[in-house]
This record gives structure tokens, sequence and C-alpha cells, in this order.
């Protein structure tokens, strides 16, 4: 079986597991349009707005011009908790569980 891979044209949304952030960062440095530390000191995504999205497995579209941010912070986060998926079909492409 041939394994898929991601076109650009594919929409993406990447959402963050707080119960294994470990509030490095990373995320924020790498994609600050997309990642930001609250107060509790755990990494949330961001929408379009620049609002928080705190609700448990909140995810977010990943724009286009910050994928390779976004997929550095999921391959660098020490967490293991940045998961970027498919929206088309919820496959995990780039994170812990991606195949």
């Amino acid at each position: 079986m041939q394994q898929e891979a991601v076109t650009a044209a594919e929409a993406l949304e990447v959402w963050i597991d707080q119960d294994l952030c470990t509030g490095d960062g990373i995320c924020a440095q790498y994609a600050p349009e997309v990642f930001e530390l609250d107060i509790d000191g755990l990494a949330y995504v961001k929408n379009d707005r620049d609002e928080l999205l705190q609700d448990k497995g909140a995810a977010t579209p990943v724009p286009l011009p910050l994928l390779t941010d976004v997929v550095d912070s999921a391959k660098e986060c020490p967490g293991e908790c940045i998961h970027v998926r498919r929206v088309s079909d919820s496959v995990e492409v780039y994170g812990p569980d991606a195949g």
C-alpha cells in the first residue's frame, strides 16, 4: 500500500493535547500566528481572529504559508502534543500519531 502524500491544496488543521503539553513554547516561537501560551503555561491554537481556542481538542486551520512552521513545531515539540490532520478524513499527517 502506498503512503498518501500531502498536497499543497489539501486543507489541514492543527490541535494541541494540553494533557501532554510541557509549556516549552517552541510552537509559539515557530508559528506565533497559530500557537500561544496561555496564563496556565500551556500552549493552545488560535483561530484566524487571534482568539485562543481553549476547548479540549479544539482545532484551527493551518494557513498554507505557515505549514512548514506548524510541521516543524510538531516535530520539535518535547511533549509530542501537536497534531496536524487532514480536514477531509481526520487522518493525522504530522505529529505523534502520524503513520
